[in-house]
């Protein structure tokens, strides 16, 4: 394939912005979606380039559109195709730079999606290698031309399978995700049958596609022929990602010390930054962070992505400045623990998923203040990370109303520290002697600072809760009549790393 058949394509309606003949002849080996401002490491020789113009601005510094396609020229790429969706047209600024280091240059309409372009360029280089294929593939030609030509009119997959099923008796089978999410099937399909890859192997345990339904040549050979399938999905989801970088990216640090809305982008037009996202405008919005303990963020994003598609909520997902998996999505989430669950078994034992989710601000009208939505947006971030830190693989920030759940968002090294200050005498006390002053502590607070209910809980005579509360008070220096002092024991109860009475929690 030569970037020139792409503008023979008719249902793409691409146009060109600038290219000379010889250019268009350049072969094509790939497609890949970015808007990061310097793409370079992530693109291969002879690939085509999708851009969506995210990161470009009408009044930003002049330079922008030299240094994106110097990127694409020191990586060799063939062609860049820019969308029209955003800026309604191709920047004249992007078409001279493009002409300056000989980059042929598309037009991508706001009608024509980017799945469709690079479904599209996948079957044609398909169709390529198995016309220069030396063995004929399992599948008898007739069977494998009709297959591709539904393929190529953009038939659902389910549509496919159920023909290729019919075609050649292949048992009912099924293509799924890395997670196990079910991507296309038919009646009958056996989920748990043996089942072959369908393209590259994952970056993860949740990305990838499996054909299930058995292990035979021609069931190799329909997993070869929906490896561009495979791909696109892939290539849609590298530009999910690269989206919602670009929008945490444009919100700057939680402290307010980034580049905020002084940085325009995104964040100066919260509207067209969640367009570009694929978020309907006027939605509710939430805010879902993931991690997973010894894993690459890349894992905890494909996790995430794989939890909100089985959801079948619009999303975007990526990896914000903390370096944390961060969505953003409208719809019910309702059944996102469960998919935490269905996910979790998907990783070795010592790895351990966690989700955290938090209301997030709608854009607001004309009048809004300026940088009010990125302002709620970073807070929501804050309060989502501080409830991903808790103990619990689900939490829900929104939902926060306790002491307890408050201090586990709390970094260990913070509680530990507040927890020996208040509590080291007792502690060295404890250590001495058979009677332990923390736990007759705990008790007495989780009694209310009832003397009696103390002396009945621990089985001893209320003269001597009383020497022991005494006690206590001189070497804490607390006054336990005292609500704060109370409160401030209390406190460092809950921080103690392993549980005190009824009253402690466990920091993991």
């Amino acid at each position: 394939m030569i970037v020139g058949d792409l503008l023979r394509l008719e249902d793409l309606d691409l146009g060109l912005a600038w290219g000379t003949d010889e250019l268009l002849e350049r072969r094509v080996t790939g497609v890949t979606s970015t808007d990061l401002q310097d793409p370079a490491r992530y693109l291969r020789p002879g690939e085509l380039v999708l851009t969506g113009l995210v990161w470009w601005r009408p009044d930003a510094r002049p330079g922008a559109e030299l240094r994106f396609t110097t990127a694409l020229r020191s990586a060799g790429v063939a062609a860049l195709l820019a969308g029209e969706g955003i800026h309604g047209e191709v920047p004249p600024a992007l078409v001279d730079a493009c002409r300056t280091h000989g980059i042929p240059l598309l037009a991508v309409p706001s009608g024509t999606s980017f799945r469709a372009v690079t479904d599209r360029v996948y079957l044609r280089l398909w169709g390529g290698l198995q016309a220069e294929a030396e063995q004929p593939g399992a599948l008898p030609g007739d069977v494998r031309r009709e297959l591709a030509a539904l393929l190529e009119t953009g038939a659902p997959l389910a549509e496919v399978l159920t023909r290729a099923v019919a075609l050649v008796g292949l048992p009912p089978c099924a293509v799924v995700s890395g997670s196990g999410r079910v991507v296309a099937a038919v009646a009958g399909a056996d989920l748990g049958a043996a089942s072959v890859p369908i393209g590259a192997e994952g970056a993860s345990p949740f990305d990838g596609w499996q054909l299930t339904g058995g292990s035979g040549p021609m069931l190799r050979d329909l997993a070869e022929l929906l490896a561009p399938l495979a791909a696109s999905a892939r290539a849609e989801a590298a530009a999910r990602r690269t989206a919602a970088a670009r929008l945490f990216d444009t919100l700057g640090g939680d402290g307010g010390g980034g580049t905020g809305s002084s940085s325009g982008g995104g964040a100066a037009r919260p509207a067209e930054a969640l367009a570009a996202c694929g978020l309907p405008a006027g939605a509710p919005l939430t805010l879902v962070t993931a991690r997973i303990d010894h894993a690459p963020t890349v894992w905890a994003v494909d996790a995430l992505a794989e939890a909100l598609l089985s959801l079948g909520v619009p999303f975007t997902a990526g990896t914000d400045d903390s370096g944390d998996a961060t969505a953003l999505t409208t719809g019910p989430l309702a059944g996102l623990p469960e998919q935490l669950a269905r996910l979790q078994s998907r990783l070795p034992d010592r790895q351990t998923l966690r989700m955290a989710l938090c209301a997030a601000p709608e854009p607001g009208g004309a009048g809004a203040p300026a940088g009010s939505w990125e302002a709620g947006l970073r807070t929501a971030r804050v309060r989502a990370r501080h409830a991903l830190a808790g103990a619990a693989p689900f939490a829900d920030a929104d939902a926060l109303d306790s002491l307890p759940g408050l201090l586990a968002g709390l970094p260990p090294e913070v509680t530990a520290a507040f927890h020996d200050r208040l509590l080291a005498p007792l502690l060295e006390q404890d250590a001495r002697t058979t009677v332990s002053l923390l736990d007759t502590l705990a008790v007495f607070l989780e009694h209310d600072a009832s003397w009696a209910r103390t002396a009945r809980r621990l089985h001893i005579h209320v003269n001597t809760v009383h020497y022991r509360v005494r006690r206590i008070e001189q070497l804490t220096g607390r006054d336990l009549s005292d609500f704060a002092d109370q409160t401030d024991l209390r406190a460092a109860l809950l921080c103690a790393p392993q549980p005190v009475g009824g009253l402690g929690w466990r920091h993991d």
